[in-house]
C-alpha cells in the first residue's frame, strides 16, 4: 500500500478575506460609514423590505444601496426608484461577495458623503455567511413561507447575524409558523441577536427595526 501523508491545515481558508475585511471595516470607521451586509433567500421580500427601511429613515441618514445579484439589474433600478444613491454589482455567476468585491463596489460607489450603505447580499442561505465582507453588522431576513426550521438546517447564517427580521407575519393565517420556536432556535445558536417580526406589505414591526438600526448607525459613527 503506498504511504500518504496527512498534513494539518491550521490556518483559515479565510484568512485572507477576513484580513481584507478587518482592514475595509476599519477604513469605513473612520469615514464614519456603517455598512449593513442585508442577507436572505430569493424571494423573502428583502428589497420590499429595504424600500421599507429607506422611506423609514431617508429623512435622517444618507443611504446608499449596492445590489449583488448574478445577473439583471432589477434591484438596483427598484431601488434607484425610492431616491436614493443605488449600484448593480454582478458576481460572474459567484453566489456570494467577499471583502475584496465588496471593496471594490465601495469604491467604485463613493461612500464619502452617506452615512448607511446596504450590501443586498446574492441570495441565498449558505455561501454569503460563510464570506465575512468587512461589513459593520450583519442582518438576514426569514419570511413566514420559508418555515421556522430555516435556523435548524442553516445554523451558521443565524449564528453570524446581529438581526434577525421575520418578515411576510401578514401571511401567517394561511403558513403553520411557530414564533416561539423560531426565536428559541435562533437565540440557541445567537443568544445576542436581535429578532424582529416584520411585514414590509403592511409597515407593521418596521418601526422597531429602523429605530434598532438607527442607533447602530448614530453608535458606529460617533
Amino acid at each position: 500500500m503506498d504511504e500518504f501523508k496527512v498534513i494539518e491545515i491550521k490556518r483559515s481558508v479565510f484568512e485572507n478575506n477576513d484580513r481584507e475585511a478587518d482592514r475595509l471595516r476599519a477604513e469605513l470607521k473612520k469615514e464614519k460609514t456603517f455598512l449593513l451586509n442585508l442577507m436572505s433567500s430569493p424571494g423573502s421580500g428583502k428589497t420590499t423590505t429595504l424600500k421599507a427601511t429607506i422611506a423609514r429613515l431617508k429623512g435622517e441618514l444618507k443611504i446608499g444601496v449596492m445590489e449583488a445579484d448574478i445577473d439583471s439589474d432589477v434591484d438596483a433600478r427598484t431601488i434607484a426608484d425610492t431616491g436614493v444613491k443605488s449600484i448593480q454589482l454582478h458576481t460572474g455567476g459567484m453566489c456570494h461577495l467577499d471583502a475584496g468585491m465588496t471593496e471594490q463596489g465601495l469604491k467604485e460607489f463613493g461612500t464619502e458623503d452617506l452615512d448607511l450603505v446596504v450590501l443586498e447580499n446574492v441570495g441565498n442561505l449558505v455561501c454569503p455567511a460563510e464570506f465575512d465582507t468587512g461589513a459593520s453588522k450583519c442582518a438576514m431576513i426569514l419570511s413566514v413561507p420559508e418555515g421556522d426550521d430555516k435556523p435548524l438546517k442553516y445554523p451558521l447564517m443565524f449564528s453570524i447575524c446581529d438581526a434577525v427580521l421575520i418578515n411576510k407575519i401578514d401571511t401567517k393565517s394561511v403558513f403553520d409558523f411557530d414564533d416561539d420556536a423560531v426565536v428559541e432556535r435562533i437565540h440557541k445558536l445567537n443568544p445576542k441577536c436581535k429578532i424582529f417580526f416584520v411585514s414590509a406589505k403592511t409597515g407593521e414591526g418596521i418601526d422597531e427595526w429602523c429605530d434598532w438600526l438607527k442607533s447602530e448607525v448614530a453608535e458606529w459613527n460617533k
